[in-house]
């Protein structure tokens, strides 16, 4: 097998490790006495819905509301509504979803059952501003975040503290339900109060830092946002309050696993696979300069292992758009990664997200191989200059070395891999 085939294979393995087919079915709760209402929001939703509708009894009702990205959905279902939205910058459809879903959470009793299928996503695809803000308030934030080169921490902190269902309040709607959360992790971490932001688990976040990271980043808030933030009624609910007394949250696929299966298909190839961590941040093309010099002393000191192996990470770096380019983290790791390798011989690599979409490109990623400086300037394609100005993606296209999956319908966040021939 060649090398860029290897390390397409461990991709696919991945992405394969976190299909809602596999992990929904033997985390689903017992039915309830009463009723079963099914919500959800994220790039997974429609297809953890799916797996729900498959396997929930047919003798038990069940019905309910998801909401994915456009595109992401699996066609009509029999018990579950699937509605398809903006991703990442939300739109009225999934506004419209997000309050549909608060709707059908209240008035319920004891006896019943909500079960809340969360994934990445989420944050913009469950999008109900706050009392005071509307909806356009919150998209002009949500643009301004995505070029800041904020943090998915510092993102959701934001959104939560604008939101009436993120940080914790769809569990209060829902209270005295039981509520059951089956989460696919995206986040750094695994934190269920940072994926989708939480919306049914309690917010140690606070306003002031949510005010923070608008500080932070030089973001200028519209008025009503900084009415809202300023005003210490609109505080999420936080640890303890009795709102949550009745919830479940369980992970049921995350990214560590992913690189773990990514690592088998490595190994039974013949190359010692290294997980360098699940959670790596920071601005992607300083990422990919540090991996260089990782992949650089493997290829001259046979350290941290000798060759043949594979460097595997995963975690959600940022990019901070400072050009004309149209971003995208794992293109602008992959592009600065192979830069600093200069054409260094028998290193190849990929990155993509697992989501199959690389920040708002229909494209998951891309793979850099020895030859990708030599080939773009055959073309007459500058590889520095498509890195200042945030163009990976441009740059990869030139060389047609793109990863395109089309909707994968999970998401457990970046998948990277470095591969050393020997």
């Amino acid at each position: 097998m060649n090398e860029r085939a290897l390390l397409r294979q461990m991709f696919d393995a991945a992405v394969a490790t976190a299909n809602p087919s596999i992990v929904v079915p033997p985390n689903l709760p017992d039915p309830p006495v009463g009723h079963t209402i099914v919500v959800g929001a994220g790039k997974a939703a429609a297809s953890m819905a799916a797996a729900v509708d498959a396997n929930w009894p047919a003798n038990r009702p069940l019905t309910g509301l998801v909401v994915t990205r456009y595109g992401y959905g699996v066609g009509a279902l029999r018990r579950i509504e699937v509605v398809e939205a903006s991703h990442p910058v939300p739109d009225a459809a999934g506004q419209e979803a997000a309050r549909k879903i608060l709707d059908l959470v209240k008035g319920l009793g004891p006896d019943d059952l909500v079960l809340c299928l969360i994934s990445g996503g989420g944050s913009a695809l469950l999008s109900l501003p706050a009392p005071g803000i509307d909806l356009a308030d919150k998209q002009a934030v949500n643009r301004a975040l995505l070029r800041s080169g904020a943090n998915i921490h510092d993102m959701n902190c934001v959104r939560k503290h604008l939101s009436a269902i993120k940080g914790g309040r769809l569990a209060a709607a829902a209270a005295p339900a039981r509520v059951v959360s089956l989460l696919i992790s995206d986040v750094p971490g695994d934190d269920p109060s940072v994926i989708a932001s939480g919306p049914t688990v309690p917010d140690a976040s606070t306003l002031a830092q949510a005010r923070a990271v608008l500080t932070r980043y030089a973001i200028a808030a519209p008025p009503a946002v900084l009415a809202h933030l300023n005003n210490e009624r609109s505080e999420t609910p936080k640890p303890g309050d009795p709102a949550f007394a009745r919830t479940l949250t369980r992970l049921i696929a995350t990214p560590q696993a992913s690189l773990e299966a990514a690592a088998e298909v490595a190994r039974q190839a013949g190359y010692l696979p290294l997980i360098l961590g699940d959670a790596l941040e920071g601005e992607a093309s300083e990422v990919g300069r540090v991996m260089s010099g990782i992949a650089r002393q493997v290829v001259l000191h046979g350290q941290p292992a000798p060759a043949p192996c594979v460097l595997i990470s995963g975690g959600e770096t940022t990019v901070t758009v400072r050009g004309k380019g149209r971003g995208g983290r794992n293109v602008e790791f992959l592009l600065s990664l192979a830069v600093d390798l200069g054409g260094l011989e028998r290193v190849y690599a990929i990155a993509g997200d697992t989501d199959g979409v690389d920040g708002a490109e229909e494209v998951a990623g891309a793979i850099v191989a020895p030859d990708t400086l030599a080939r773009a300037a055959a073309l007459g394609v500058d590889a520095g200059e498509r890195l200042a100005d945030n163009d990976g993606h441009g740059f990869f296209a030139a060389l047609a070395d793109q990863v395109i999956t089309g909707p994968t319908l999970t998401n457990v966040n970046d998948f990277r891999a470095i591969l050393i021939r020997a």
